[in-house]
């Protein structure tokens, strides 16, 4: 006895096989899984994360997911088990259709970094389709005069399942007239013919009715039944008969519309209506070969009637029945095999799995941008498919699989020559002649800091006149980064230094967004001269970037100084009493008015004028040295009391002057308290021997380091200008300045106008230097006065070698005071 397999045990059974099923495998570098068709949404696959050997925590922080190759999402990743599980109900039929195999194939993609994994699906059939016939009656018309023995070929079933739950067998209903014999052709198709066992008689029984069963190979067993309705016909003793019982055709894809393919040929060994055949389908012929064929009743000719497609279906069988027009009528059949060849005539197809855009200019090469598949639906080698990318791209393919390719990077980006890469993607097939195909991808590069910002100019001059008031903009400067974003936004600093002891904040302020400088607070040429500020711009990227440049500011000169009476003291009062003998002759040196002015240029030329006197005819005042001198002899008839008031101006604009009054009493057999230098001096005492020793010697050195000093300036004259050098003296006794500065004057085109080293106070007496260079000189006047050290004037040197550039070597010739009397 046959024990039937129930419900529940086929429940048991398949969960039996699921659970053995799900187990996975590695192969060649691909993890695999089996599952049965038709799990329930969320059934598990496989623990995804545990055979990849990730953690569950990489599932989020790499962004772990699926990209599927089918048209659906049938699976996801549980992001908490690290599972594949189902995601979409999965029928095997209409994926894979009669395939002995069917495996779904995945892309587990994981970014940062990214990594591929490639993962099989392999769907198992499941008996859950049974055996259809294509109707559910058959009618079949038989002579009463039909042989014994006489077969007759019968439409099969047709079952989409595969393998053992596949069409297996038919079965016949038992009757005394006819038995069913199977057949299977080359395909492995198996195909039912009722064999007639006993005679006809149409007068006993008309019409028999039987059913024709179809079963799979399944647990349980699925069948099909269809019922086959024979009418028995008066005799018309000889059917149609094919000179083939199958016909085979090869036909290629492009076949155009109205061509013949085939011609069939029935022979009726009758005469007259009886023998003439006529041809058609047969009554269970589809819809799609009925549109896509047609037959000339008459000739038996088949035509091409539609658009044939080698990838919607490569092979047509259907039957051809020829009829007689006897009566009754008889027909016999055969079977028409149309095989579709291939013709290359679908270009290749180009599929984006996957696209990380935009990328970081300093990704490293080898970075995977995108995943790419090609596919090419033609068979042989018009399937066969290869890609390329244009050869000035920082990018290439690299094959990870069977027609699956990553595009990495190549080359080194950056983002500032190119943001934006558009890549087109060239496929072809290797068919006759090939066909291509053409996708591009744009792919977006993203900013890094990796440009610092950049001054328009690595250095500033800036010149700023004296008193000039606070608050107001000394000079803008500005910088530019390549850079995005806020890689680029940029922000202004001035970095902190010193300015005589004093932080250079204290003098100006800088606005941080736009790079203008402002002053703080009001510039005293004569207390500072030149200073540096160093600025900096720096980016708001991560790490921030900078740049530093340097800004000199040059304090011009005003004329903001009057002259300063330097001799005869100011501590003697306003009025100067000078005694002269009334024996002085003419040129006699009465005294010498000596004054400074604390500007410089052109400001602190001094010149010297006789403006009010008791006897204009009898005093002179040299306009440059301020000596008063007698213009003639003194005689007995001049007063013995004269005065004289001294005007003292500068060259500046407006004009500085200041006065001085020098009272002078003429005494007789008075002695010169004054003596001249031309003249020449008595024989000195024993006494004074010493003294005059100590004299020479200082006077000795002094000279050593005025001739050094002079041969150091006419080398650099000499060096860096064309025209010729002369030293001017300038007496600045008790000249009140705290610091020791460079002035430089400068024409409106450049050159050098005036220098001038200043340095000193006026209580220390430490002297200056004043030069002016002419082509026109006629002497060279030099006044050296004890400096603070010679240190000092190295350190000015090298402040004018390094503030100027050697083409500013330039002076401008000047008059020269013409004295050499001191």
């Amino acid at each position: 006895m046959t024990k039937r397999v129930g419900y529940r045990d086929w429940r048991w059974l398949a969960l039996w096989w699921h659970i053995f099923f799900l187990l996975w495998s590695t192969i060649d570098g691909q993890t695999r899984y089996t599952i049965f068709e038709e799990l329930k949404q969320g059934s598990v696959v496989g623990n995804l994360a545990k055979d990849l050997g990730l953690g569950l925590s990489e599932i989020l922080d790499r962004k772990l997911r699926v990209a599927s190759e089918a048209g659906k999402q049938y699976f996801r990743v549980d992001a908490g088990k690290g599972e594949l599980v189902v995601n979409e109900r999965i029928d095997r039929e209409t994926l894979c259709g009669q395939s002995a195999s069917c495996v779904l194939p995945l892309q587990v993609i994981i970014d940062e970094p990214l990594q591929l994994f490639r993962v099989e699906v392999e769907i198992q059939d499941m008996n859950d389709n049974g055996p259809v016939f294509a109707k559910f009656e058959n009618v079949l018309n038989l002579a009463e005069s039909t042989a014994v023995g006489r077969r007759f070929t019968l439409k099969g079933a047709a079952d989409p399942d595969v393998g053992t739950n596949a069409l297996k067998s038919y079965k016949l209903n038992p009757n005394e007239h006819f038995s069913l014999n199977v057949k299977t052709n080359k395909d492995g198709i198996k195909i039912p013919e009722l064999v007639l066992q006993k005679l006809l008689d149409r007068e006993k029984q008309p019409a028999h009715k039987l059913i024709l069963t179809a079963l799979d190979g399944g647990n349980p067993v699925r069948s099909g039944t269809t019922e086959i309705t024979i009418n028995v016909l008066d005799i018309n003793d000889n059917p149609p008969q094919f000179q083939k019982a199958l016909y085979e055709i090869p036909v290629k894809e492009d076949t155009k519309k109205g061509t013949v393919i085939l011609t069939v040929k029935a022979v009726d060994l009758d005469e007259g209506e009886n023998g003439e055949v006529s041809y058609s389908f047969a009554e269970d012929t589809s819809e799609t070969v009925l549109k896509i064929f047609y037959i000339n009743p008459e000739t038996g000719d088949i035509f091409v009637n539609d658009i044939l497609d080698f990838e919607q279906c490569s092979k047509y069988d259907f039957d051809i029945r020829a009829s007689d027009k006897g009566t009754p009528a008889m027909d016999g059949q055969c079977t028409v095999q149309v095989q579709i060849q291939d013709v290359n005539d679908n270009s290749p197809e180009i599929i984006l799995t996957s696209l990380s855009s935009p990328v970081k200019e300093n990704s490293p090469i080898g970075s995977v941008v995108a995943l790419i598949n090609v596919k090419d639906i033609d068979s042989g080698n018009n399937g066969k498919t290869s890609i390329s990318l244009p050869t000035d791209c920082p990018f290439k393919l690299k094959q990870s699989f069977s027609d699956h390719y990553a595009l990495v990077t190549d080359s080194k980006l950056d983002r500032e020559v190119n943001p934006q890469y558009i890549i087109k993607i060239i496929a072809s097939d290797a068919g006759s002649p090939s066909l291509i195909a053409v996708k591009e991808i744009i792919v977006d590069i993203s900013d890094i800091n990796d440009h610092p910002p950049m001054f328009s100019q690595p250095d500033y001059t800036v010149y700023v006149k004296e008193n000039y008031p606070p608050g107001k903009i000394l000079c803008s400067v500005s910088a530019t980064d390549p850079d995005l974003g806020d890689n680029a936004k940029i922000s202004y600093s001035i970095l902190d230094s010193k300015v005589q002891d004093v932080s250079v904040s204290s003098y100006v302020y800088m606005n941080s967004d736009n790079g203008s400088i402002y002053s703080m607070h009001l510039f005293d040429y004569e207390k500072l001269k030149v200073f540096q500020i160093q600025v900096q711009a720096r980016d708001h990227g991560s790490p921030s970037l900078s740049i530093n440049a340097t800004v000199h500011v040059f304090i011009l000169d005003q004329n903001d100084n009057a002259p300063a009476v330097i001799y005869p003291s100011a501590a003697l009062g306003s009025l100067s009493h000078q005694k002269m003998p009334r024996s002085a002759k003419a040129g006699h040196l009465v005294t010498k008015v000596t004054a400074v002015d604390a500007d410089s240029g052109h400001n602190a030329w001094i010149s010297y004028k006789l403006a009010e006197a008791t006897d204009a005819s009898l005093f002179s005042v040299n306009i440059y040295t301020g000596e008063v001198r007698t213009k003639r002899a003194v005689s007995e008839q001049d007063d013995s009391s004269q005065r004289l008031l001294i005007e003292i101006k500068d060259d500046g604009e407006p004009v500085q002057s200041t006065t001085v009054t020098v009272a002078i009493l003429i005494e007789d057999g008075l002695h010169e308290p004054i003596l001249d230098l031309r003249q020449k001096a008595p024989e000195p005492s024993k006494k004074n021997g010493r003294t005059t020793l100590y004299l020479i010697l200082s006077l000795a050195s002094v000279s050593v380091l005025s001739v050094l000093t002079f041969v150091i300036l006419t080398v650099r004259c000499v060096k860096n200008s064309s025209g010729s050098c002369c030293m001017r003296r300038a007496d600045y006794d008790g000249y009140m300045n705290p610091n020791r500065n460079l002035q430089i004057q400068l024409n409106s085109d450049g050159p050098i106008k005036y220098v001038e080293v200043l340095g000193g106070d006026m209580l220390s007496q430490s002297q200056s230097f004043r030069s002016c260079l002419s082509p026109m000189s006629e002497f060279s006047d030099f006044t050296f006065v004890k400096p603070s050290s010679t240190t000092d004037f190295k350190e000015m040197i090298n402040v004018l070698d390094a503030s100027l550039p050697d083409s500013a070597w330039t002076f401008e010739s000047q008059q020269v005071r013409r004295n050499k009397k001191v």
